[in-house]
């Protein structure tokens, strides 16, 4: 969903809330969690209302970051969730100054500034990607004020920075160009067709050529803004007071998907005859036996294999 008119602006109705340091920290073995108040506290008076954003950072497996934003943390059980193999254990190292928070799993680093909020997203040393101080967001719509808000409206963003030549792939089945840099990605399977921007394999995670991925742990729609609403910067949003996801790092592309499959399953091996070439009725809408038979045979006769014979309902 696009937020923004223009760089400076935010569309009308729409309010923005975004971190602006670390207020508190907590670091445990396998987590580290933070308060991450929407304006700068300078003094006792600045705790008693306003926007807050707790942020949890752990590492799952080596080379695997995950961050949970939440403005309300409470609230019912969302139905379904996506079965992950989340293992609990002692995968990150933190290192804290006055300025950072640096956040290691393996070679791959989150660093998070403490005064001035911003994530910068390393492998041994050298940016994969970043969110600037505005990217992170808590947007409210139809905002009137702390006082009138009704909890209406609600949506969790982050955006994460593209470099110069940077490629982005992935998100699931889709009839568009195969580099996603440019498209606006609405995650949400539905029967559309075969030729539009609705596809029926969704998936909330892409690939860059820069050797790291992005899985939005969110089974509802995920919208995903690459390369569209700031050019260069891939956004993604959820409806809601949360927000979930993981970055992955690899040395190439082929690691960072075993790595996201690692987490998320690996496929089973199709058996050998869907491997083949299937022919179908689709949009053959009256057919009988004979007409059937003569599609066989018509491959048959012109020395075609064919392993399997779909009777579609179109």
């Amino acid at each position: 969903m696009k937020f923004q008119n223009g760089c400076w602006l935010l569309r009308e109705g729409f309010a923005s809330f975004s971190p602006q340091q670390v207020y508190d920290s907590k670091v445990k073995e396998d987590e580290v969690v933070l308060c991450a108040p929407t304006a700068v506290v300078n003094g006792r008076g600045n705790t008693i209302d306003g926007v807050n954003l707790t942020i949890r950072v752990t590492t799952p497996m080596p080379e695997v970051i995950r961050v949970q934003t939440w403005h309300h943390k409470g609230r019912a059980k969302r139905e379904p969730e996506f079965e992950l193999a989340v293992a609990r254990g002692k995968h990150l190292s933190v290192e804290e100054t006055e300025e950072t928070i640096t956040i290691k799993s393996g070679s791959l680093g989150l660093i998070i500034g403490r005064k001035n909020w911003f994530m910068r997203y390393e492998r041994d040393g050298e940016l994969l990607t970043r969110s600037a101080p505005r990217d992170l967001a808590y947007i409210k719509e139809d905002w009137k004020g702390m006082a009138y808000d009704k909890g209406d409206g609600a949506y969790m963003r982050q955006q994460l920075g593209l470099s110069v030549g940077e490629r982005i792939y992935g998100l699931g089945e889709r009839f568009g160009a195969f580099v996603k840099n440019g498209q606006s990605v609405s995650v949400w399977n539905e029967d559309g067709g075969t030729s539009t921007e609705q596809s029926y394999k969704n998936i909330p995670f892409y690939l860059s050529n820069r050797g790291y991925g992005v899985f939005v742990n969110h089974p509802e729609r995920v919208d995903f803004e690459v390369g569209t609403e700031q050019v260069n910067k891939v956004a993604f949003s959820v409806e809601g007071e949360c927000l979930d996801y993981y970055l992955f790092s690899g040395s190439d592309m082929k690691q960072v998907l075993e790595r996201y499959t690692d987490l998320t399953g690996k496929p089973g091996l199709p058996a050998p005859w869907t491997f083949g070439l299937w022919l179908s009725t689709s949009f053959t809408t009256d057919y009988d036996e004979a007409t059937v038979m003569s599609f066989i045979d018509g491959m048959l006769s012109r020395g075609i294999p064919l392993s399997v014979f779909h009777f579609d309902c179109c």
